[in-house]
């Protein structure tokens, strides 16, 4: 028998479509992060169209309310 984890993951790791920047980032819990700005480079992420926020565009692991089966910024 498998039981499914509902713990929230919290950490995830963002890369820059423009640089290939790879930075480990803590999300936010209480809001959505449309924009992030690479530490590298400075060029300003953006969700990509049908995303809500830039870790589910650009990061390892989507953003807690997706992970939890929210609709997020709801």
């Amino acid at each position: 028998m498998t039981t499914q984890s509902t713990e929230v993951i919290l950490q995830s790791t963002i890369t820059c479509p423009e640089c290939d920047h790879v930075a480990e980032e803590t999300m936010p819990t209480d809001a959505c992060q449309w924009f992030y700005e690479c530490s590298s480079c400075h060029s300003v992420l953006k969700p990509l169209e049908g995303d809500c926020c830039v870790y589910c565009s650009y990061a390892t692991v989507p953003c807690p309310p997706i992970q939890e089966g929210k609709s997020c910024c709801a």
